[in-house]
C-alpha cells in the first residue's frame, strides 16, 4: 500500500523507524528486531539507508522482510550524496522486483572529504529521478527548526518547496522536542503553498550521551523542561528510559489532540521502547 493512501484517510497513525546493521554478523539481531517492532501493527515502517549509503545492501532485505514476514507496509531509505545516478537506478530496480513501492528521498550527510560521487547534489534531483523511473509513493524529510547547512528557515522552506514541485508526496519532519515548533511551522509551510501531509517525527531518548551528539549533528534544540529530565535521570539508565519514553509519549498526545495525525517514531531498533509507546497509546491510535 502506498503510504500517501494511508495519509490520506486522516486518521491518527502510527510508525517506527529502523535501521540496518553496519555489520553483517548484527544483520539476523536486527531483522529479528524489526519484525518484533512490526508486531505491533504500525501503519508502516521505514528503513535507514545507512550514512553514505554504507549499509544500503540491507536497506531493501529488511524491507523485504517486513513487508513479507511481517506483514507492514515499507518504505526503504534511499541517499544520493555517495551515488551515482547508475547506482540509483539499480537500487530502485531491485525495489521494484521486491514490490516496494515507498520510498524516502534523502540527499543524506556528506562523508568526510567530501563526497565520492557528485551526480546528486540535492534531494529534489533525486526525486523527481525517482519520479519518472516507475510508480513510487515519495517521500522526503523537513526540518522544523531549519537544516544545519541552510542560511535560515525561510530558504529552508524553499528547498521543501522545491522537493514537492519534483514530486514528494509528504514529508516526515526531523525529531523535535518542543511541538510548538512544529505548529508554527506548519503554519508557515501552509502560507507558502505546501499542503502535502506532514508526519512528525518523535524520538524517546533513553540514552543522555545518545541524544546530546544527535542535537550537535542536527541542531536541534532542547527545551527548558526536556533539560531538566536529563539532568535529574540522565545518570540512571532505567530512569530515563522510563521518563524518555513519558515525554515522547506526551507529545504525541498533543500532537494528535492538535490534529497532526501522522506520528513517526525514531525506535533505534528497541522493540521494547515501541511496545511501551504503543501501550501508552492504544485507546487514542487504534
Amino acid at each position: 500500500m502506498k503510504i500517501k493512501e494511508i495519509l490520506a484517510e486522516k486518521r491518527p497513525t502510527i510508525s517506527f523507524e529502523v535501521f540496518p546493521p553496519k555489520t553483517e554478523d548484527k544483520y539476523e539481531s536486527v531483522k529479528e528486531a524489526a519484525l518484533e517492532i512490526a508486531k505491533l501493527k504500525p501503519a508502516f515502517m521505514s528503513v535507514t539507508y545507512g550514512a553514505g549509503g554504507g549499509t544500503s545492501r540491507y536497506t531493501v532485505d529488511i524491507a523485504s522482510t517486513l513487508k513479507e514476514q511481517g506483514h507492514v507496509t515499507p518504505i526503504a531509505h534511499l541517499t544520493c550524496v555517495s551515488s551515482t545516478k547508475e547506482k540509483v537506478k539499480e537500487v530502485l530496480q531491485e525495489l521494484k522486483e521486491k514490490k516496494i513501492e515507498n520510498i524516502l528521498a534523502l540527499r543524506g550527510d556528506i562523508p568526510e572529504g567530501g563526497p565520492i560521487a557528485h551526480d546528486y547534489r540535492y534531494a529534489s534531483e533525486l526525486i523527481y529521478d525517482i519520479k519518472q523511473a516507475g510508480d513510487f509513493c515519495i517521500g522526503a524529510a523537513c526540518y522544523p527548526e531549519g537544516h544545519v547547512e541552510s542560511a535560515n528557515k525561510s530558504v529552508d522552506i524553499e528547498y521543501l518547496k522545491e522537493k514537492v514541485e519534483a514530486g514528494c508526496d509528504f514529508v516526515t519532519t526531523q525529531m523535535f522536542f518542543d511541538n510548538n515548533i512544529l505548529y508554527n511551522y506548519l503554519y508557515r509551510i501552509r502560507e507558502r503553498g505546501i499542503t502535502v501531509p506532514v508526519v512528525a517525527g518523535i524520538m524517546p531518548v533513553t540514552n543522555v550521551s545518545q541524544i546530546k551528539r544527535i542535537c550537535q549533528m542536527s541542531g536541534t534544540a532542547l527545551p527548558v523542561r526536556f533539560r531538566a529530565l536529563l539532568d535529574r535521570f540522565g545518570d540512571d539508565p532505567a530512569a530515563m528510559k522510563q521518563a524518555g519514553i513519558a515525554y515522547a509519549t506526551e507529545q504525541i498526545v498533543d500532537l494528535i489532540a492538535n490534529h497532526v495525525n501522522g506520528i513517526h517514531v525514531y525506535s533505534m531498533n528497541k522493540p521494547d521502547v515501541a511496545r511501551k509507546i504503543r501501550e501508552n497509546l492504544s485507546e487514542i491510535i487504534r
